[in-house]
């Protein structure tokens, strides 16, 4: 059977169903392999910052802010094993901090920090004195809240220190780092999370470039002008701007969006999307200037999941729609072909 980017218009409504199942049949997910990216912490440098932190607190007995400090500028990497045994993103960590002592702390300072501990774990660093003001203010507040521990709440809810090296405060976390258990592995796999949660939230726009890569590939293969958007950059004429736009934004003759996701949730947010640009085309028309031809390339298995809402991403860009697999017949079976110059 055809690809639904080769079938005519009144091919794709005869035999929506069929088309849907051959984009099904294209889609690939890569969620069991992800990108390790810049800043990726092995299991190896983890175990030692975790070594470095047990060291500073001899063994979890005692917990004061000073000496994790020097601790920290000596082994960066044990500011991060402490926020994994909180179980706190950075920005968590920077809120509840800036709660209980008063010291503002931005969610985008406690983000750099992060990263930058993430790229060099194991340099030793050196804090300006606001840094060190702050970084002191998010250990104080750690080691209150690790001392404490879970505190009885309401029988609906649960409490986030109620984990089972956190919820009776430091002798829990000491019960469990001296019992035999590998507990530096579950922090490991606690930072990661979910499994490898936190890890892919990290790596998330290395994971959507697969795509849109592949596409710059081909349209500068082929010696296409064209214009990529940043990420919510407004464009003129568009609510939303689309990922590429051909050949540029003041004049528009084919837009792609390149779009994975492994959430059947997002898909639907994403083909909705794609939906208004179709109809941004169609009031371009009416308003008497040409429309264009609307791509969408996506990749991922949140696509897979629900038919009706392939039918409306086909029915959108009339049946222009590619997957990895399918990407190599982007130039000859589409507009795409008319600007191209090698």
């Amino acid at each position: 059977m055809k690809y639904p980017f080769e079938a005519s218009l009144e091919e794709l409504r005869a035999d929506l169903d069929a088309y849907v199942g051959v984009v099904f049949s294209c889609l690939e997910s890569e969620f069991m392999v992800i990108p390790k990216g810049r800043g990726f912490i092995e299991y190896p440098v983890f175990a030692r910052a975790y070594e470095a932190l047990k060291q500073a607190t001899n063994g979890f007995i005692s917990l004061h802010p000073d000496v994790i400090l020097e601790k920290i500028q000596e082994v960066p990497l044990a500011l991060i094993v402490l926020r994994t045994i909180l179980g706190f993103t950075p920005p968590e960590w920077a809120y509840i901090t800036s709660q209980r002592t008063g010291i503002e702390i931005s969610q985008g300072f406690s983000r750099a920090l992060d990263r930058r501990i993430r790229i060099a774990p194991l340099k030793p660093i050196r804090f300006s004195p606001l840094m060190q003001k702050r970084v002191i203010a998010m250990l104080e507040t750690a080691c209150h809240l690790l001392r404490e521990g879970a505190p009885q709440v309401e029988g609906d809810k649960i409490h986030r220190l109620d984990k089972a090296d956190t919820s009776s405060g430091l002798a829990g976390i000491r019960n469990l780092a001296g019992m035999g258990v590998p507990y530096a592995m579950l922090l490991y796999e606690r930072f990661l999370g979910r499994p490898f949660a936190g890890h892919r939230d990290s790596v998330s726009e290395l994971i959507g470039n697969v795509l849109e890569n592949a596409i710059e590939e081909i349209l500068a293969g082929a010696g296409i002008s064209y214009r990529k958007t940043k990420r919510a950059e407004k464009i003129p004429g568009f609510d939303q701007a689309p990922d590429f736009i051909i050949p540029d934004e003041f004049n528009p003759r084919v837009v792609i969006e390149a779009k994975i996701t492994e959430d059947d949730g997002t898909a639907r947010d994403k083909v909705t999307r794609v939906q208004h640009l179709g109809e941004l085309s169609a009031e371009r028309l009416v308003n008497g200037k040409p429309g264009f031809e609307v791509i969408a390339c996506i990749a991922g298995r949140g696509f897979g999941v629900r038919k009706e809402d392939m039918k409306k991403l086909l029915m959108a860009t009339r049946g222009k729609v590619f997957t990895l697999k399918t990407l190599d017949r982007l130039l000859e079976c589409t507009r795409l072909q008319e600007f191209r110059t090698k």
